[in-house]
């Protein structure tokens, strides 16, 4: 019977030519991929002619093979079953002529209606193409808003200073020119104030360095050489202890610097708790009470938090149910950390002294930035697939779920119970993109 069954196998080819150099690779090119609906998918990297169809499980999701054309690329439709479960779902790449196969995740994400409009009050105004962040300066009376549009070489990058009640531009200024003949800037996105010498910092991501300008006026005070910060992206500001720390995406340590000498200072590098991983910091929140840094990884599911005074990481813990975390708060009053996960759309309310999730609250599609109000004591999530801004009690309950306009990037308290929300757009033209949104629970 074993021969048998062996010659059978043999007979139909089974085993028939391989792809040896298989490149193939699939995307959605959906933002967003709901139960019951559908997407486009992109395919590159194929053989000319190369036929792929798509499975999951025994299931064959397209019942005619995609062929790739003679660049070796496809696009094609994917309908998602109305009963799919929200979550990153493997998908199988089977390619013929020559033979190959892969995974590609298929993110699934639900929808959450929008609601609890008549609880907030939202005022916006359009800014600048580009935006990236927020910071608000209680010294200054203002918040500082960063730009940068484009790959590189970019060439269109401001600092804004607008006015925190009417949301327009009081002053702006375009960073000076990177290095090189190519109209590159010394582009701005991460922000951060530092009122106890009115200043404020920026990150410049695309040269791995930092920036000090003044708040009075927008003057340049310090361009750090390039190469000083790998990947800078998150700046937050001790004012108590003239320390900026920023994060380094994609290394595994926060930069230190000194605010009052301006001045870079040693390394605090983050070892993850999981052997063989590295922690990656993303965003950053400080308590100004403690100087306690807090972060997370977005190359493992942990958090971390360190005590800035004097350099040393307390604790790395693991974060249950986060997947691609990248946003962070802190909950002074409740002593809880707020993390919000790109792969997973949730909000984490964290026990960090046990490492304890209490609360995991799903937000929305491409979870990306939180921030916390101890005026309202409420959390504010920008979900920039999902284009909502969603307002989280404590308990983890939703109180409501705004209408964020086109890919909200960022949110940051401002004085007494704003909150502001940043958003980027699908360009110039986008009524909805660009914007500056002042939420205000009513009383």
């Amino acid at each position: 019977m074993a021969l048998l069954l062996a010659t059978g196998i043999a007979g139909a080819q089974v085993f028939g030519q391989p792809d040896n150099d298989f490149k193939g690779s699939v995307r959605a090119t959906a933002p967003v991929v709901l139960p019951g609906g559908e997407t486009g998918l992109e395919g590159s990297g194929f053989k000319p002619g190369q036929k792929v169809t798509l499975l999951r499980g025994d299931s064959v999701l397209n019942a005619q093979p995609y062929v790739a054309d003679g660049e070796g690329k496809f696009t094609g439709k994917l309908a998602v079953p109305a009963d799919a479960v929200p979550g990153q779902q493997p998908i199988v790449v089977r390619a013929s002529g020559p033979d190959a196969a892969s995974i590609f995740e298929l993110k699934v994400s639900r929808d959450v209606p929008l609601s609890g409009q008549e609880s907030i009050q939202a005022a916006s105004n359009k800014l600048a193409q580009g935006l990236y962040q927020v910071a608000y300066s209680p010294k200054s009376k203002a918040a500082f808003v960063t730009s940068a549009v484009g790959r590189p070489p970019v060439k269109q990058s401001e600092l804004l200073k607008v006015d925190p009640e009417t949301l327009q531009v009081i002053a702006r200024v375009s960073p000076q020119a990177a290095p090189g003949n190519d109209g590159n800037l010394f582009a701005v996105y991460g922000v951060g104030v530092d009122d106890a010498n009115g200043n404020v910092w920026v990150t410049n991501t695309r040269q791995d360095t930092v920036a000090v300008y003044r708040q009075s006026d927008l003057a340049l005070v310090k361009q750090f050489p390039v190469g000083a910060v790998s990947h800078s992206r998150d700046v937050v500001i001790d004012a108590q202890h003239n320390r900026a720390y920023v994060s380094a995406t994609g290394a595994d340590f926060i930069s230190v610097f000194d605010t009052r000498t301006l001045q870079q200072l040693e390394n605090i590098t983050i070892a993850s708790s999981k052997r063989g991983e590295t922690f990656t910091p993303t965003s950053l929140d400080i308590d100004p009470a403690t100087g306690r840094i807090y972060t997370v990884s977005l190359g493992v599911a942990e958090a971390a938090v360190i005590d800035g005074v004097s350099g040393k990481v307390e604790k790395v813990f693991p974060l249950a149910g986060a997947r691609d975390a990248i946003g962070v708060a802190w909950n002074p009053l409740a002593k809880r950390l707020l993390v919000v996960s790109q792969g997973s759309d949730n909000l984490l309310i964290v026990d960090p002294e046990s490492g304890k999730v209490e609360h995991d609250v799903y937000v929305g599609a491409g979870a990306l930035n939180v921030s916390y109000s101890p005026s309202t004591r409420l959390a504010y999530v920008s979900n920039r697939a999902a284009g909502t801004v969603t307002v989280v009690d404590e308990v983890g309950s939703i109180v409501a779920n705004l209408d964020g306009g086109t890919y909200p990037n960022h949110v940051s308290k401002g004085p007494d119970t704003v909150m502001f929300a940043v958003n980027k757009s699908r360009g110039a033209d986008d009524a909805k993109g660009d914007r500056i949104t002042r939420f205000v629970p009513k009383q």
